[in-house]
């Protein structure tokens, strides 16, 4: 008599109790910041310095006081002298009372200064012939007190954390810790993870021509996506490539990959049919929880961990389909391999968006419908949802998050996931 069915696990308690399981690797690196693109910070960034350093303009132009433009009777135009001409990466003296100072955009504002006039704003007048001064300038327009000038520290103050632990550089961080002078970063290490192949079905592109491909083969497509999101998350990646469907190849290759990686992914053989190894070989070598994910697609999914000399390491198992495979990584292994790294906030972004399609059927489990943007706006579906098209994904922008038990009409508003957030 076979065993009553388990209820189908909802993917955010999945999701939590997977996250409850990566504690942040402990080792960590200093990398320079020109190298530190995509890794996560393993310490605060704390400003010695306040950004900008001094008030400096943000225009070409004059440096004024607002009271003399002011206290010249008659109107405007009026004409100032200029005592001094400040660039950027110079100081200049304190503004003489009744005089301008020309300003380069970034140059500091001399001390006495409380406006800058853009150089649109006036008109240079010619030095006098005998070579003396720096000429006049027409003011065409009355300054406000502090245009066109950045505060000293309006950007970063001194002794502010700048960047916190945790955090997932990106080329705009990158730039915010050299405008703070640091030339080096404490990172997490990369996680090392063996990736793997089980079925005697799979053939690697460049092996067979597709002429020559037998019965009941097919190529290894998940092989390449896995690695390559993998990649992106900045993982260090063993390919251990295609394992046969037999027990004894299966242990050998999980004992193999336990040794000296953080995390074991394989795609495909996690069900529990006579050809579906990888439940009885992890179990054999540790322990296993074989979840059914309440989601379409991906139902089955696997997690355990194998021990080794030292501590153990993380097993995941996802589907053999390929859209199956392709979510379930991005909703599950993601989010756990970036909390590996240290990574705090691990839930992609929705957005509201509006479906120019029908979904008469609901389902029973939360789906993830491919679809993506088109020129008015709203989403279209992709016709055929099935597991195994990965048509989909590469046609598609990103999924709708889909309720269990919801039909979609046109114009209604549903949650819409970028696969630019889900590959980030």
């Amino acid at each position: 008599m076979r065993p009553p069915m388990k209820p189908l696990k909802p993917l955010d308690e999945a999701l939590a109790d997977l996250l409850a399981k990566a504690a942040p690797l402990p080792e960590t690196e200093t990398v320079t910041t020109f190298d530190a693109d995509g890794r996560v910070l393993a310490q605060n960034c704390v400003s010695a310095l306040q950004v900008p350093p001094q008030d400096n303009s943000s225009m070409d132009g004059y440096a004024v006081r607002c009271a003399d433009v002011m206290a010249v009777g008659g109107g405007l135009p009026i004409t100032l002298p200029v005592s001094q001409r400040i660039a950027a990466g110079s100081s200049g003296d304190p503004l003489l009372p009744g005089t301008a100072a020309r300003i380069f955009t970034g140059a500091p504002v001399p001390e006495g200064a409380d406006a800058i006039l853009m150089q649109e704003d006036c008109e240079a007048l010619a030095a006098a012939t005998d070579g003396g001064g720096l000429g006049d300038v027409r003011i065409n327009a009355v300054p406000q007190p502090g245009q066109w000038i950045r505060s000293a520290g309006e950007d970063i103050t001194r002794g502010a954390v700048v960047l916190a632990a945790g955090t997932r550089l990106t080329p705009a961080e990158l730039g915010l810790a050299a405008s703070i002078g640091l030339h080096e970063l404490q990172v997490a290490r990369r996680p090392r993870v063996a990736l793997f192949s089980t079925g005697d079905e799979l053939v690697m592109p460049g092996e067979v021509p597709p002429e020559q491909m037998r019965p009941g083969a097919i190529y290894n497509s998940n092989r390449f996506f896995l690695r390559a999101m993998l990649l992106r998350l900045g993982c260090e990646v063993t390919d251990f490539g295609i394992v046969p469907d037999r027990r004894d190849a299966t242990i050998d290759a999980l004992r193999s990959a336990s040794a000296a990686h953080d995390l074991i992914l394989t795609s495909g053989g996690v069900s529990v049919g006579e050809e579906d190894h990888i439940k009885p070989a992890v179990e054999t070598l540790g322990s296993l929880d074989l979840w059914q994910i309440a989601m379409k697609p991906g139902k089955p999914f696997a997690y355990g961990q194998i021990p080794r000399e030292g501590g153990a390491a993380h097993f995941m198992g996802l589907p053999g389909n390929p859209v199956s495979s392709f979510l379930t990584f991005a909703l599950l292994v993601r989010p756990f391999v970036l909390r590996l790294q240290g990574v705090q906030e691990v839930a992609p972004q929705s957005i509201a968006a509006r479906a120019d399609f029908t979904w008469p059927k609901a389902d029973k489990r939360r789906e993830f419908l491919r679809v993506r943007h088109n020129a008015a706006g709203g989403l279209d579906l992709f016709n055929n949802q099935s597991s195994g098209v990965l048509t989909s994904a590469a046609w598609g922008d990103g999924v709708v998050d889909n309720p269990a038990g919801q039909t979609i009409a046109p114009g209604d508003t549903v949650r819409f996931i970028a696969f630019s957030e889900l590959l980030a």
